[in-house]
């Protein structure tokens, strides 16, 4: 069985929730990442997210907000001895591509679904290679 810990990854983006959303987007963007982790007193207080950030871009609300009003607020989490099939469904049933690794209620990474899906493709090779 493979864990979350054994696939997640460990160099997390955390923002603090009175970041401005546009310096949080940015830090996600210079990062190549699609979420961030919103940590406040050493625990996870929410998630932003690309959808997050289109969201607040769709209603015109970017300039002048903060994380705090964009953040989906205490996300599920997983712990990193889970398994990836656990994680797999926690996602699928939840609607979302990024889960929160946690040990001891403290942030340790964060898994999204292509972390999840390379465990299940890694024996196949792309078409034509």
């Amino acid at each position: 069985m493979t864990t979350v810990g054994e696939v997640m990854n460990r160099n997390l983006l955390t923002v603090d929730p009175h970041l401005s959303l546009h310096d949080a987007a940015a830090r996600m963007s210079e990062r190549g990442v699609g979420a961030a982790l919103v940590i406040s007193n050493d625990h996870v207080a929410g998630i932003l997210t690309e959808r997050d950030v289109l969201r607040a871009v769709a209603t015109g609300g970017v300039d002048g907000t903060h994380v705090a009003a964009w953040m989906t607020r205490d996300p599920e989490t997983v712990d990193a001895s889970e398994s990836t099939g656990q994680a797999a469904a926690v996602m699928i049933h939840g609607g979302f591509r990024h889960l929160p690794v946690v040990e001891a209620d403290r942030p340790v990474g964060i898994v999204s679904i292509r972390d999840l899906m390379r465990v299940v493709v890694d024996d196949e090779s792309p078409r034509g290679v």
